[in-house]
C-alpha cells in the first residue's frame, strides 16, 4: 500500500450540518500524521470523538478517485475534496473491513466502509453520492500509535 496524500481538517464542514450550508474550514494537507491508538489523528476533527469510535481514521483509494472524477467531470477536483485521512494507492480498502493491518508500522482495524453521503454531490461533483456507493473508502480504528508519512515518490 503506499501513501499518496495526508490530510488534517480540524473542524467539520459536513458532519452535522444536515439541513443547512456546508462548513468552511479547509482540509490540510500534511506531510506526516500522528496516529493516538484509541483516540484518532492529531489535529483532526474526530480526534477523541467517542469512545470506540469507527471513524479515528479513513482511507480512500487514490484508482477510486481517478474513476470517481472521469465518471462525473470532475476535472480540476483534489483528492481533498472527500475528506478523507489517507490517500492510498494498490490496496483493496474494502478487502480490509474487519481485518486487522499495518501501514509504516501503525497497526489499524478496519472497520466499515466510509459511506458516501448526499454531501459528496456538493465536494466533487453531482452523481458523486450515487457513484461512490460500496466505494466510498474505509474507516478504521487505530490500534497502535505511530506516524504515518507520505511515500518519499509523492513528496
Amino acid at each position: 500500500m503506499k501513501i499518496e496524500g495526508l490530510f488534517l481538517s480540524p473542524a467539520h464542514n459536513y458532519f452535522g450540518h444536515h439541513g443547512g450550508p456546508a462548513g468552511a474550514t479547509p482540509i490540510v494537507a500534511v506531510s506526516s500524521l500522528e496516529c493516538i491508538a484509541g483516540r484518532g489523528v492529531t489535529g483532526d476533527r474526530f480526534f477523541d470523538h467517542a469512545p470506540d469510535y469507527k471513524g479515528q481514521i479513513t482511507f480512500f483509494g487514490a484508482e477510486i478517485f481517478d474513476a470517481l472524477c472521469a465518471a462525473v467531470g470532475a476535472d480540476a477536483i483534489p483528492p481533498s475534496a472527500v475528506r478523507r485521512n489517507v490517500i492510498t494507492r494498490a490496496v483493496d480498502l474494502n478487502g480490509l473491513i474487519g481485518k486487522e493491518f499495518e501501514l509504516q508500522g501503525v497497526r489499524f482495524l478496519g472497520t466499515e466502509e466510509c459511506r458516501p453521503c448526499y454531501w459528496m454531490d456538493q465536494a466533487v461533483a453531482p452523481g458523486a453520492e450515487q457513484w461512490l456507493q460500496g466505494r466510498g473508502g474505509l474507516r478504521a480504528k487505530i490500534l497502535s500509535s505511530g506516524w504515518l508519512n507520505l511515500d518519499p515518490s509523492t513528496k
